[in-house]
């Protein structure tokens, strides 16, 4: 070491441990709800006769990233890898899988398993597993040892090929990443409304989910409606394909769109009254609500809903199915996310511009920019 030069932080202890031995892999994570995110080694396991080993090429930045690596969402298994906006090509497969070869391009999302028995799993809806999903970080993994699953910021990783997978050769694979999230989040509740070209679509907050949710309606034939508190996104709505724009902190502009609107796809993750836009919805109308406040929101009035017999729901993310049909459906409308990639070392200033809206409108992490684990560097 030559006198003077700062000797460089060593990879943190290798987690996920193996009993096979397994494959270490360069990653980045938290180690405690205030470490920020830092260097680490995860140890993959040796593919089975059913798994896909995957070399990551990118993999996206989710909101729910910093909240889980901050434990905000409430106390989490440390160290933890986030990342469940993967994609990346198939670099081994286990005796069993016959469906991906060696260099195709595959992606995994935010489930790498479930019980595959009861009538959520067996209706392809997975995500509502009745025993609990496997969710790809920070979840038990209930076969493989009940170690903790570990994401993808790294640079590897090894998924049970019944939830992998086919990326499109047409997606830039950066831009698909966060198609797994918050792609298939905005899609699934489109799809299970039966959205048509000519209904109209209305979307609350134009952020990551929000302009997935435009660019996804308007590819399914409808007129979009963003609503937006800030007058300074009218441009970037209508860039996007919004139809129109209406600042929703305008009284008269909101009345305007009294019984207007089929479905609205909500997206803001802080506390706001729903009261308004259930004004906004025609009969038999729905509102979902994908963004999740950290505070209560405030109170539904029974009497905007049964006025115009208006539904107010949710959704989580999607099935494995449906996934891989929201992929094949932004291939043939070239649909992909508006994205800024980054490299390892600025992932702690992603995090910072994701929680202060600095983002148009993901962050995609380049996986070729982590550390290679000293085996690999030396092989």
């Amino acid at each position: 070491m030559t006198p003077g030069r700062p000797v460089p932080p060593p990879l943190a202890q290798i987690i996920s441990p193996t009993s096979d031995g397994g494959r270490l892999a360069a990653a980045y994570g938290a180690t405690s709800a205030d470490s920020g995110l830092v260097p680490l080694t995860v140890n993959r396991r040796e593919p089975q006769v059913d798994d896909v080993e995957i070399d990551i090429q990118f993999c996206g930045l989710c909101h729910s990233d910093v909240h889980a690596t901050r434990g905000e969402w409430g106390e989490r298994p440390y160290p933890l890898v986030p990342g469940h906006e993967i994609v990346g090509t198939v670099r081994r497969t286990g005796a069993g899988v016959s469906d991906f070869a060696v260099g195709d391009r595959v992606g995994v999302g935010c489930i790498v398993d479930s019980c595959r028995e009861c009538e959520s799993c067996r209706n392809g809806l997975e995500q509502y597993c009745e025993r609990g999903m496997t969710g790809t970080y920070g979840a038990r993994d209930r076969r493989n040892g009940d170690v903790t699953t570990q994401g993808g910021y790294a640079t590897s990783v090894v998924v049970d090929k019944r939830y992998v997978l086919r990326v499109p050769e047409s997606l830039d694979p950066a831009a698909a990443a966060p198609l797994l999230c918050a792609g298939i989040t905005t899609f699934s509740p489109l799809r299970h409304f039966d959205v048509e070209p000519g209904d109209v679509v209305g979307v609350v907050g134009l952020g990551g989910l929000g302009h997935m949710a435009v660019k996804l309606a308007k590819a399914m034939g409808a007129r979009v409606v963003v609503f937006t508190t800030s007058a300074a996104k009218e441009s970037a709505a209508v860039e996007l394909g919004a139809d129109l724009v209406v600042l929703s902190r305008d009284a008269e502009a909101m009345a305007a769109q009294d019984r207007s609107i089929d479905v609205i796809i909500d997206t803001v993750a802080a506390p706001h009254d729903l009261t308004p836009y259930f004004g906004a919805l025609r009969l038999d109308g729905a509102l979902y609500q994908l963004g999740l406040p950290a505070e209560p929101m405030p109170p539904v009035e029974p009497r905007a809903l049964l006025r115009r017999r208006v539904s107010y729901t949710a959704s989580a993310i999607g099935g494995i199915a449906e996934t891989q049909e929201m992929l094949d459906f932004c291939a043939e409308h070239g649909v992909a996310s508006d994205i800024e990639v980054v490299a390892a070392t600025q992932l702690n200033e992603a995090y910072q511009r994701m929680v202060a809206g600095d983002v148009k409108y993901r962050f995609v992490l380049d996986t070729s920019t982590l550390q290679a684990p000293a085996e690999e560097a030396n092989a």
